[in-house]
């Protein structure tokens, strides 16, 4: 029988049993909804019974329809390929692997979950350690329609006559496929060094490096599916929150978890990991370098011990017909010995109302005995205490704060320079000033971190406000697990059981502490690859990592070593202008030749708007998949500008940090000695943007230094 016969033979095989699968789901589907009826029926007849029966039938009716719901969400999940693997054994059992368990009405296996023990050959087996496997199989859907399928031979001389081969294994054809707009989960196609990584221990701290195309993302989004999956218990009530780079990433990888049936994640950009507040922009590389580190948390320490703006310089108030007046000096002296007591200033109001009678009592006291007399300090303070002017003075002179409006007094020279000495240098102090002085300023990625240092050191307003009134960060508080990404959580949640970084390399000291307490409670998957840092201090972002880990003493590696996005034509490229930057071993290694080799043009800076129109549509004709355009951060308007009137979907610019954990099937990147420049990680920036093509890449450059 020839190739495609056999091919079509085998896809009817399995069509076969995807049939009975999705049969055995409707029934399932069926089931659940007539439970979920009969839940609403009974609840209803409970209204006429005794008060004690009808709250046990109420229980039971509120069980029902709870267990039912769960059961059909998910039966209902975004399942493209339900059924996907076949694990044909030497004893002669069949199993077939899939996203979801599902027995028939006998309670045999149809599809057996991806995450249970039973499944672990199809990713761990190998023709050295073949796990009693002869045959692993592929099987590509859509719907519930069969497409194709590749076999891997593991035992080859146990292969019998009946049992036909078909394709040249399931990695390679995958790898082929174009991209979409979303990430796809890799179920199918997981090799045994991920799948060490998924299933690695819940608890402790599991860190996953590699370089660009080894599958780090897909490898952390699964492990979260298969940790829900196999520590529901542990892990399911609180929720697991997934941290990445940039809104565009989280975007492109929001399909994956829903795909496997897990909803209760949460995905947050950095620019988003605070409530009240959203922010895409990003800092010029210098000026984030300042924003991020450490010694940012006592420049805002020092700053909210500064008198508010529009504070009284001076307290005059009436005791017995006589005036008590407090100088500006005394004031301040009151507002120190204030803050020296610690304690959140949104706390300590009533200990800066004791503060300030007792300073009155002592003004009082001192006139007493210029003039020969006497004074009772205790009638003084509960009498003042109580007057309705005192407070009237407390509440400007000590009034509530809030992160935004602090962070913005530091657009101040004056109080930036009294938070800033000894800290920041001068360069360094205007960059920020001149940043946080901006008018009509929007907040960038690394001030949400101050922002949440700030909600911490100021301590909540009082709770007569309002719950639902913005915290003054300048935007109404989005809510928590928009566009459907995770479930609704309190503000400020604390208590997530597991909590996923990627491209970790990146963040900042105060991002660190940001999402650290995120995961006070937590068990952590950490993402990243050293040589892709746009962090230009690693020894600070390190120190601040693990104190965001706290005392967790469980802390294993894995390094993930294949390229599996970039053909070896385009990876040399990209290593060739990292190698200076990357320590023997760092780089992976790409497993894949296409033949085509990387397009470097040289294009006079006044001819690029049309070098780009050019590139961009003869990429857009060689592939079917997605075409990225990435140019330096403070370009991405002007090169889509460049690009308007073609509104194909698969075309997307992008800004070199925001391409960070993206890939498509070409790229065009726009002149990359601008990558290098803006960035104060140069060439590592460069490197990534290199590194987002899977298929053709072409450089569009006006010089030859980034080579």
């Amino acid at each position: 029988m020839s190739e495609p016969r056999v091919r079509r033979a085998e896809i009817a095989i399995e069509q076969s049993h995807v049939d009975r699968v999705y049969t055995r789901l409707a029934e399932l589907r069926a089931q659940a909804e007539a439970m979920r009826t009969k839940g609403y029926e009974l609840g209803h007849g409970a209204q006429t019974e005794a008060v004690f029966e009808q709250a046990s039938m109420l229980f039971e009716r509120d069980m029902m329809v709870f267990h039912a719901n769960q059961t059909l969400q998910t039966l209902d999940a975004e399942y493209e390929g339900l059924v996907f693997g076949r694990l044909d054994h030497t004893s002669g059992e069949t199993i077939y692997v899939g996203r979801l368990g599902i027995r028939d009405a006998e309670f045999d296996n149809l599809v057996t979950d991806w995450r249970a023990p039973a499944a672990a050959a199809f990713y761990q087996a190998t023709a050295e350690d073949p796990m009693e496997v002869i045959r692993r199989r592929v099987i590509r859907c859509s719907g519930q329609s069969v497409l194709d399928v590749d076999d891997d031979v593991l035992i080859a001389d146990a292969v019998g006559d009946d049992m036909r081969i078909v394709g040249e294994g399931a990695l390679m054809a995958a790898l082929g496929r174009s991209r979409g707009e979303k990430m796809r989960d890799i179920v199918a196609t997981i090799q045994r060094e991920q799948d060490e990584a998924i299933r690695a221990p819940w608890r402790g701290v599991t860190e996953i490096t590699g370089g660009p195309g080894t599958g780090k993302t897909a490898v952390a989004l699964h492990r979260a599916a298969y940790l829900l999956y196999r520590y529901r218990r542990q892990l399911g009530g609180a929720g697991v929150l997934v941290v990445g780079p940039s809104g565009v990433f989280t975007n492109y990888i929001s399909r994956v978890l829903p795909s496997m049936g897990e909803t209760n994640v949460e995905l947050r950009a950095l620019g988003e990991v605070l409530d009240g507040v959203v922010a895409t922009r990003q800092d010029p590389g210098p000026l984030a370098a300042v924003k991020g580190s450490l010694r940012m948390r006592r420049v805002l320490q020092r700053a909210l011990r500064e008198t508010p703006p529009g504070a009284p310089g001076e307290m005059r108030i009436v005791y017995r017909g006589e005036v008590l007046r407090l100088h500006a000096k005394e004031l301040e002296k009151v507002r120190r010995k204030v803050h020296t007591q610690g304690g959140p200033p949104n706390r300590s109001r009533v200990r800066a109302a004791e503060t300030l009678l007792e300073a009155l009592a002592d003004k009082a006291e001192e006139n007493a005995r210029a003039d020969g007399r006497s004074a009772d300090r205790e009638d003084l303070i509960t009498e003042l205490g109580e007057r309705i002017d005192f407070h009237r003075f407390l509440v400007v002179w000590w009034p509530v704060l809030y992160p935004g409006e602090v962070l913005r007094w530091l657009g101040d020279p004056g109080r930036l320079g009294r938070a800033a000495k000894g800290l920041l240098t001068a360069e360094e102090a205007g960059l920020l000033g001149a940043s946080l002085a901006e008018e009509g300023r929007e907040y960038t990625v690394a001030d949400i971190a101050l922002l949440d240092e700030l909600r911490l050191l100021l301590g909540p307003p009082p709770k007569r406000r309002r719950r639902s009134q913005p915290v003054e960060l300048d935007a109404a508080p989005p809510a928590r697990g928009h566009d459907g990404r995770g479930p609704h959580r309190p503000e400020h949640y604390d208590e997530y059981s597991h909590i996923v970084v990627d491209e970790s390399q990146d963040l900042s000291p105060m991002q660190w502490r940001m999402i650290g307490r995120r995961g006070k409670y937590a068990s952590w998957t950490v993402v990243g690859d050293p040589v892709q840092s746009s962090w230009p201090y690693p020894e600070e972002a390190t120190q601040a990592r693990d104190q965001a880990f706290g005392s967790r003493t469980q802390h294993r590696r894995y390094t993930l070593r294949t390229n599996y996005r970039n053909s070896a034509e385009i990876f040399d490229l990209a290593a060739r202008v990292v190698a200076g930057h990357a320590e023997e071993g760092e780089l992976p290694s790409a497993v894949r030749t296409t033949g085509i080799e990387p397009d470097v043009r040289m294009v006079e800076p006044s001819g690029m708007p049309d070098a780009v129109r050019t590139a961009t549509k003869e990429l857009m004709d060689s592939v079917e998949g997605t075409v990225g355009v990435i140019c330096a951060m403070d370009r991405v308007g002007e090169v889509s500008s460049w690009l308007q009137g073609r509104g194909d979907e698969r075309l997307k610019v992008v800004g070199s940090l925001d391409s960070k954990g993206l890939e498509y099937d070409a790229v065009v990147l726009v002149e990359p000695t601008e990558l290098i420049t803006e960035s104060t990680t140069g060439r590592r920036v460069l490197y990534v943007a290199l590194t987002r093509a899977t298929q053709q890449l072409t450089v569009l450059a006006s010089d030859r230094d980034w080579l």
